[in-house]
């Protein structure tokens, strides 16, 4: 599993991120506090504090360019 921490600033910035994460077949998970959703839900997403940075766990070892395509987003 692999974790780094991201920031979704905006509404746009929201529907990049599931845009990218929904490309990829593994479970991708954000975690707020104690509260862990889909990375692949908008809707889930919506539910989580966005004034806070979030924390993405992938559920692989080798997420291949997955990170490299989520720098924008990492604080």
């Amino acid at each position: 599993m692999k974790s780094f921490s991201i920031q979704l600033r905006s509404i746009n910035d929201v529907k990049e991120f599931v845009r990218i994460v929904n490309e990829y077949a593994f479970d991708i998970d954000l975690a707020s506090g104690r509260y862990v959703v889909d990375a692949k839900s908008i809707m889930g997403i919506f539910s989580l504090d966005l004034a806070r940075p979030i924390m993405v766990q992938v559920q692989q070892d080798d997420p291949g360019d997955l990170e490299a395509r989520l720098k924008p987003f990492m604080t």
